[in-house]
């Protein structure tokens, strides 16, 4: 059985958990463990948190999930025009230092995902945060 989820979010802090709350339900009714859930909550939380904190325009912005069973894909996408991509080129190369306070982000999620990509998008759709996720535990 395939899920698929799709949310369109006001740009705000309340948003993020609202989107955990609802993929992980999702993963939940799949019968995904826990450590996996938390592991894909944890990176949409830093997915969300830049889009919210760092895009260039836009007040909203987009998630999309699809959980076959075997794997969950993710894909957060900024509410930003062309500019968006300004943010995306100021993801590349960057290593917070472990204790930083911000900035650590990326580390997190390329540490808890699999097949981690930051690209800029077209002119209406700003960048996107993808990831994926294997279910099996």
């Amino acid at each position: 059985m395939e899920v698929v989820l799709e949310m369109t979010l006001p740009r705000n802090a309340e948003s993020a958990p609202l989107v955990r709350h609802t993929l992980d339900a999702s993963l939940r009714g799949l019968g995904v463990g826990s450590e996996i859930r938390a592991d894909i909550a944890l990176a949409l939380g830093e997915a969300c948190a830049n889009v919210i904190q760092h895009a260039a325009a836009g007040m909203e912005y987009e998630v999309r999930a699809r959980m076959d069973g075997a794997r969950c894909v993710v894909d957060v996408i900024d509410g930003g025009t062309d500019d968006a991509a300004e943010g995306v080129n100021g993801w590349e190369g960057v290593q917070a230092p472990p204790l930083a306070e911000h900035g650590r982000g990326l580390r997190l999620m390329r540490a808890f995902t699999e097949d981690l990509r930051i690209a800029a998008g077209d002119r209406t759709s700003g960048s996107v945060v993808h990831f994926e996720k294997s279910l099996a535990g």
